[in-house]
């Protein structure tokens, strides 16, 4: 045990508490005030005092802070702390998506609606954390008490800080009750009791209590599960707390004796090594890519994994401490940005952060100029390395001057392969400068890349061979990748073959055919071809040769990995969401680049079974290769963006990038394609495997995404649009019930068909035929929805209504074989009508005709489990979204899966 007895030394420990919040009113306001809170504050503080580890003097209590006081406060803990500094805050907690990091809302916080979560006034834990890891400190002790606190967990560092040990109040992608308004929260209550029990108490000891304590009381999450703290820190790593009756003057814990250096953890207090933090940390602040990650990512897929999806995103600010019942329902577009909210991000990181360093590490004057920010745009499952290896490199001697200055700021960020290589080929003008709603990168992707590095080098062929002739975006690619991670079939190793010649060589068909012929219920799943390239790759081998002999049908291909709703966006996501039933993980293999095997994703791996490598010899592994973007009219610092963008490259295609990609399990571009670092195999992964195939062809992508887009079409989908009465505040707008219907019909194409009925008890019927059966052009439906569909004075019989819309569809059903969707957009508040043996009768027949039904919720928590519209959507096979999703983008892509439009 690394014990460590702070006693004697400059401990501090910094309360935070935001209990009260300026902005709560619709649209852009967080749920409400948290008065519990206040006792937090109160009840610790007290608890601190009396513990004899902290003096009076080293407690600091923050009450309701704005988001630079809580910076400024932070800092001064940070720096003046040798022996403990304790972090501790409770208010609210908001995520972008299930699976993002987590942001502490300070009193000023806002939720941007309608946009990419965004969140105005919020500290991004990570940035927190940066600036904890500048401290002198010898432990770091961070306590959450808010919703999403266990996705602080998940925050990736480039050299782990062995010093923090880390508490949260509840597991990842869960909500919380701030419980009675006159009392503490229920997790600092019991945190509080513990401090307050007498005896020494150390970290961990802690830690246990109060898991015990919690599971005891019976608390629950807001959605019902067992709330269970949880906390990170390094193997034996502990620290004392608070002494029994004696006080400080007691003896020291006999595990914890005062005195043992953490070794290379210690800080040098002189200014010299100060200002050398200083300047490491600003790289950090505005270059992190896990900084910005969650604010430039699409993550369209959330609900996909049941159990963590559906509480996960706080669009409308899910990042509620208090009432579930207050959550403000503000339907946002995950994958969309408001661009002057990035840029001024950017501007804070080059600037304002770099003040920090100059006014309080360094003292004095700087003589370091904002670094210039490069952009960097990569294929999410490149995502994490790349943003590991971009880490690595502002802290290195290449990124720093001789008098200690960085030269750049990196951005990392990610979106979808195919909206990529369209915005790149065809947008760029419209990315420069958007003039049209439906065609707007800045939103869609990101902002404009300096840097682009593809999963494959045939991304960038594509969109140099078909690039506009307006186009205002000069693309620059490397002639060869820089490494290289082949796509496996990563089987479950209770199913998987021992035979070498069975492991390598067979096409992936072979290999699909022959694991489900020995083992009867296996299943292989595939990320989503059109948001990564690992999913675009297996489809190449899937499809086979267009017009080929013997080269299967694409919708007959697609059976080898249908599942039930629609498929993972990125290959770490697709891993994440298997171990949720442990059947399923057990029977299913998954196509995914070899390196996440040794890397890993980001989630609980606790029941992930183990796995091993199948590698096809028809599946083009990812090949990233780094291309230059530059852009007409930038040519103000042209220069100096050529040159640290080139110095960026050198790095990172060399010894540098080298180390980075190794370690996550990547292989050598060119030759043998050998590991990069063969001393340590991930378990599953063959050190050798022969022959790998080589790399994917422009036209091979582009036609399997043109044939994976039209596999499924055309189709047929009827829109369910609630008009009853208590829909008139859900109406108006973007957001709106008839605006998210408006907005899904860019995922229809020229061949589909459709059909719009509004819900209602107006007239005789449960519906009214708004548009009949047919193709129609998105803009005659836009209008047909303007002019005609309104609020009736009225109550709506959704049960008769989705009774009625199963046979309509089943008697058109007969003529052909086109998939189908039901999709219905509802308040819920007639939700009460589904009850009793009408219900279970819908339910039946939902499970029988086996066409999907998406459920379209506008409340928070429409979707939780339990909830009729759950029920209906898991009945059918269908999804349910609600106004915890990005109900925009979301339905769109829901629609588009069953169409031929736009994707």
């Amino acid at each position: 045990m690394t014990g460590y007895d702070p006693r004697g030394k400059a401990n501090r420990a910094l309360l935070v508490g935001v209990s009260e919040y300026d902005n709560t009113a619709p649209p852009d306001g967080v749920p409400g005030d948290l008065p519990a809170v206040k006792h937090n504050l109160n009840r610790l503080a007290e608890a601190l005092r009396h513990g004899g580890v902290f003096a009076e003097r080293e407690i600091t209590v923050c009450r309701s802070p704005d988001q630079g006081t809580f910076d400024q406060e932070l800092w001064k803990a940070a720096n003046e702390a040798d022996g403990v500094l304790l972090l501790y805050f409770a208010g609210h907690g908001a995520i972008p998506n299930a699976g993002d990091e987590l942001f502490l809302q300070m009193r000023n916080a806002r939720v941007v609606a309608g946009g990419h979560a965004v969140f105005p006034g919020a500290v991004l834990f990570s940035l927190a954390q940066a600036m904890l890891t500048a401290s002198s400190a010898r432990r770091i002790v961070v306590v959450l008490d808010c919703c999403f606190a266990g996705n602080a967990a998940w925050v990736r560092q480039e050299t782990p800080d062995k010093r923090r040990l880390l508490l949260m109040s509840v597991q990842p992608n869960h909500r919380i009750d701030a419980g009675d308004p006159d009392t503490p929260t229920p997790f600092t209550a019991e945190l509080v009791k513990l401090l307050e029990a007498g005896g020494d108490v150390s970290f961990r000891a802690l830690v246990d209590d109060l898991r015990a304590r919690m599971s005891a009381a019976g608390h629950r999450t807001v959605r019902g599960d067992a709330w269970e703290p949880e906390s990170r820190a390094e193997p034996g790593m502990d620290v004392l707390l608070a002494v029994g009756a004696g006080g400080t003057g007691s003896p020291p814990a006999p595990d914890l004796a005062p005195g043992p250096d953490p070794g290379p953890w210690a800080r040098d207090p002189d200014p010299g090594r100060a200002r050398q933090v200083g300047a490491v940390l600003v790289g950090w602040l505005s270059g992190m890519g896990a900084a910005w990650r969650t604010l430039i990512r699409r993550r369209h897929d959330s609900e996909a994994r049941k159990g963590r999806g559906s509480d996960g995103s706080p669009g409308v600010q899910a990042g509620d401490t208090g009432d579930e019942n207050q959550t403000r329902r503000h339907p946002r577009r995950t994958r969309r940005l408001v661009a002057g909210v990035v840029m001024l991000v950017l501007v804070v990181s080059a600037l304002g952060i770099g003040a920090y360093r100059h006014l309080v590490l360094t003292g004095g004057p700087s003589s370091c100029a904002p670094a210039l920010e490069l952009r960097v745009l990569t294929d999410p499952d490149l995502e994490p390395t790349v943003r590991a290896a971009a880490d690595a490199y502002l802290t290195s001697e290449a990124n720093t001057t001789g008098d200690g200055c960085r030269r750049s700021g990196i951005t990392v960020y990610s979106a979808g392969a195919a909206d990529a290589v369209t915005a790149l080929r065809k947008q760029t003008r419209a990315w420069q400068e958007p003039h049209e709603a439906d065609t707007n990168p800045q939103r869609d992707v990101g902002p404009q890349p300096d840097v682009w590095i593809p999963a494959s080098p045939a991304d960038a062929a594509r969109a140099v061979a078909g690039q506009d002739t307006d186009a205002v975006a000069e693309l620059e690619a490397d002639q060869t990748p820089f490494a290289y991670s082949p796509v496996v079939l990563a089987v479950p190793q209770g199913i998987a073959v021992d035979e070498l010649n069975d492991r390598t060589g067979p096409p992936l068909t072979r290999m699909i055919d022959n694991l489900r012929a020995r083992t009867a219920g296996a299943a292989v799943r595939r990320p989503d071809p059109e948001f990564t390239d690992t999913g675009l790759l297996a489809t190449i081998a899937l499809y086979g040769t267009p017009g080929a002999a013997g080269a299967p049908d694409p919708r007959r291909a697609e059976d080898r990995v249908a599942q039930s709703g629609p498929p993972a966006p990125t290959a770490a996501e697709l891993l994440c969401a298997l171990p949720d039933d442990d059947a399923v993980d057990n029977r299913t293999a998954a196509l995914v680049p070899e390196f996440l095997l040794k890397s890993g994703v980001g989630c609980d791996s606790a029941r992930r079974t183990p796995r091993m490598a199948q590698y096809p010899s028809d599946v083009p592994g990812l090949e990233p290769v780094y291309v230059r973007v530059r852009w007409q009219g930038a040519d103000r610092d042209g220069t100096d963006r050529d040159r640290e963008a080139e110095a960026f490259r050198e790095w990172l295609t060399g010894e540098g990038g080298r180390v980075a990609f190794a370690r996550d399990g990547f292989r050598a571009a060119t030759g043998d394609r050998a590991l990069l670092d063969a001393t340590e195999v991930a378990k599953g992964v063959l050190r050798a495997p022969s022959p790998l195939t080589e790399s994917a062809g422009r036209d091979a992508m582009e036609a399997s995404l043109e044939e994976y887009r039209g596999a499924n079409g055309p189709g047929r989908v009827l829109f369910l649009l609630d008009s009853s009465g208590s829909m008139a505040g859900q109406w108006e707008g973007p957001s709106g019930g008839p605006g998210l219907l408006k907005q899904s019909l860019g995922g229809l194409g020229d061949r589909d068909e459709y059909a719009v009925w509004t819900v209602s008890d107006a007239g005789e019927d449960t519906y009214d035929a708004l548009l009949s059966f047919g193709p129609h052009s998105r803009k005659d439906a836009e209008r047909a929805i303007d002019r005609e569909a309104q609020v009736r004075d009225a109550e709506a019989d959704p049960l008769g209504a989705l009774r009625a819309a199963l046979d309509a569809m089943e008697v058109r059903d007969t003529d052909d074989e086109r998939p189908g969707l039901i999709v219905f957009v509802t308040d819920d508040e007639d939700a009460d009508r589904f009850t009793g043996d009408g219900f279970g009768s819908l339910l039946d027949i939902a499970r029988a005709r086996g066409l999907p039904v998406a459920m379209v919720s506008l409340q928070g928590g429409g979707c939780d489990a339990g909830k009729p519209d759950a029920r209906i959507s898991e009945a059918s096979g269908g999804r349910c979204l609600d106004a915890d999703d990005d109900l925009g983008a979301a339905l769109h892509d829901e629609v588009a899966r069953t169409g031929t439009g736009e994707t």
